[in-house]
């Protein structure tokens, strides 16, 4: 498996309640939207790559990315994000056995994140990855078998499944684990107090 062969999906699909509204991804951090620095490390991990993001696309129009609204109604969280890359995949990109899910809230995620995830499956023979830090598991950063999407849209749909672990400890789950010194590479913006600290890291020079 390479990574050229593997589609990407940006989760941005979410209601940004904790950090007052608006999208998280389009906050500044340094100078750059947050979405500006994940598209940047993101892009060479992986081959197509789309934008799960709900209400008018033209606002994410800057960053040449298809935009794909959720395909469960109902701001259904990550999992509805995950399964419209899935479909999208297949059909925009049918070549694409494997999906890569990241959020978009969280601005030092690793330049090797699908890499590593990739071998964790293939070490496995696992059916998908997430990753993991200082024991936390991160399932919205994860790898996902394209061909699972009619069994995730059953589950959304018929089982109103809305927990990522519940879904995916059906399956075959291998784990990344990450180091977090000097920074947990996961961690995320949610909330405006978030954004002063990852703004105080980025100017002790702790990151990027």
């Amino acid at each position: 498996m390479t990574t050229e062969g593997i589609a990407g999906v940006l989760l941005a699909g979410g209601l940004s309640r904790r950090m007052g509204g608006g999208d998280k991804s389009l906050r500044t951090l340094g100078g750059r939207s947050i979405l500006e620095r994940i598209v940047a490390t993101v892009r060479p991990q992986v081959g197509p790559l789309v934008l799960n993001a709900n209400g008018d696309p033209a606002r994410f129009a800057a960053f040449g990315l298809p935009v794909a609204a959720d395909v469960v109604e109902g701001f259904a969280g990550p999992l509805a994000g995950v399964l419209t890359g899935m479909e999208w995949a297949r059909v925009h990109a049918p070549d694409c056995r494997w999906l890569a899910s990241f959020a978009t809230d969280a601005p030092f995620i690793p330049g090797d994140l699908v890499a590593r995830l990739v071998a964790a499956v293939e070490r496995e023979g696992a059916d998908l990855a997430c990753a993991r830090s200082d024991g936390q598991e991160h399932p919205v950063f994860g790898l996902w078998r394209v061909d699972l999407a009619d069994d995730l849209r059953r589950a959304m749909v018929e089982e109103d499944m809305r927990k990522v672990d519940a879904w995916t400890a059906r399956y075959r789950l291998a784990v990344a684990d990450f180091a977090t010194d000097p920074v947990d590479p996961f961690f995320n913006t949610n909330r405006p107090d978030d954004l002063a600290e990852a703004e105080r890291l980025m100017a002790v020079g702790l990151v990027r």
